[in-house]
């Protein structure tokens, strides 16, 4: 069976999701263990790959495990830089050092490296008009990271994670080791509604680079924008109650988010048709960002 370019591209992109979900698994089976012991177990093994395996991928060393296979070819394919592996293992490892982030712009840091970089990666592999859309890439990933974050502060704080800028919780008198206890519940919102509104704007840059894509990943990316803002409205409209039980987006609701993002996407079809999309070289790497 004759494969089309953008099925093609659909597999590249399934390939180098698998490894960032590797990574993200490993984060995660650490971040759920306790004593810190364990924490340090996991530390080690990310700092080896980080220096030893991820550096050969990004070369020409052979590899063994399917999914380094994977992405060496990807990542060679779509001339991807390793920084961004790289700091995607920097920030699976800040949360394996259990760090703290005194202020909103290190917290922004933190979201660059796990979620940003995945969004930089990706545009890689499905292309983009102008290399400057690697900002909007950059920022959609970070305002998703900030909606996780606002989501699972109880269920972290049991962990001992405390993702919310320490100089927040200060200016709110709760101290980081009594984020969960009930009687903060509604400083808690007030301080998450703050949180999710720092991601609507990272989420609005995101928006502005849908022209960038071709109408079949802006399809993709769009759907997946719309789904987790509605996460953040959900919980911005729970208020003091956010954390009761766990807030997701239904199925029915989701199919109506999804048709409504390509149905928007759609009144961009006639200009679309004007200017045919094509990829563009991708030579900066995008190391940050901070939307104004």
């Amino acid at each position: 069976m004759e494969l089309s370019i953008t099925d093609i591209h659909a597999r590249f992109a399934q390939g180098l999701l698998a490894y960032t979900k590797l990574t993200q698994r490993c984060n995660a089976s650490g971040r759920r263990q306790r004593p810190r012991s364990y924490v340090s177990f996991l530390w080690e093994p990310l700092m080896g790959l980080s220096s030893a395996t991820y550096a050969a991928a990004f070369g020409f060393v052979p590899q063994n495990e399917p999914v380094f296979i994977a992405l060496q070819y990807i990542a060679h394919r779509y001339a991807i830089p390793a920084h961004y592996a790289l700091e995607l293992i920097e920030g699976m490892a800040m949360d394996a050092r259990g760090m703290r982030y005194t202020t909103l712009e290190e917290l922004l840091l933190y979201c660059y490296r796990v979620a940003g970089t995945v969004g930089l990666m990706m545009t890689h592999v499905m292309g983009v008009r102008d290399e400057r859309a690697l900002r909007n890439a950059a920022d959609l990933g970070i305002a998703m990271q900030l909606t996780n974050i606002a989501r699972d502060i109880i269920e972290d704080a049991a962990l001992g994670r405390v993702y919310l800028p320490l100089a927040w919780l200060r200016e709110a008198e709760i101290e980081p080791g009594e984020i969960a206890a009930p009687q903060h519940r509604e400083k808690l919102a007030i301080l998450t509604l703050r949180l999710l509104h720092e991601a609507e704007r990272y989420y609005r840059s995101g928006d502005q680079g849908l022209w960038q894509l071709s109408f079949r990943s802006a399809c993709a990316v769009a759907a997946a924008c719309s789904v987790y803002s509605e996460i953040g409205r959900r919980l911005a409209a729970k208020g003091a109650r956010a954390w009761d039980e766990r807030t997701y987006v239904t199925g029915v609701r989701k199919i109506w988010l999804v048709f409504g993002a390509i149905a928007r996407l759609i009144r961009s079809v006639p200009a679309r048709s004007i200017r045919p999309w094509s990829p563009a070289p991708l030579s900066i790497v995008w190391k940050a960002s901070n939307v104004q």
